[in-house]
């Protein structure tokens, strides 16, 4: 995989894993709550790579760019089958964490076509996607779809 993002010159995040992204030299890792805190995975991966942070509250966010996050993932926002045992957050709680921080945002959860139309209201700097694209029967146009509503 990472040949691969490394010949179209797109970064390779590594989810979770903080042993395989400094292993492979990926450019950087995204960890949830229940991992490591921020400082210490930033610590482990140094001030070069990527660390990106899954939060639900404003008070997370605010933990996670103070110990060092780039980004902050917040979801889900709609319901999921992709993670099902993910907190909902509200999209007034992702207007609030995105007010409150510096960093980019980037909203996970749900996302599809029909419901993206209420993201752009949020401020949010990108969306995370899984099952709107590889759901669908055919996913180079589901790409493509979702592509143009943005």
């Amino acid at each position: 995989m990472k040949s691969i993002t490394d010949a179209y010159h797109v970064p390779l995040i590594i989810n979770d894993r903080t042993d395989i992204a400094i292993a492979i030299r990926a450019a950087g890792v995204h960890v949830g709550q229940s991992d490591l805190p921020a400082y210490v995975i930033r610590s482990m991966i140094g001030s070069d790579a990527l660390l990106g942070v899954s939060v639900t509250s404003v008070k997370e966010a605010l933990q996670a760019e103070k110990e060092g996050a780039d980004y902050l993932g917040v979801g889900a926002l709609f319901p999921t089958n992709t993670k099902k045992d993910a907190a909902h957050v509200t999209l007034q709680e992702l207007k609030n964490i995105k007010k409150a921080v510096t960093i980019p945002i980037m909203g996970i959860g749900g996302i599809n076509k029909t419901n993206l139309e209420l993201l752009k209201q949020t401020g949010i700097d990108s969306i995370a996607v899984i099952s709107a694209i590889l759901d669908q029967p055919n996913i180079t146009q589901a790409a493509a779809e979702l592509k143009q509503c943005l």
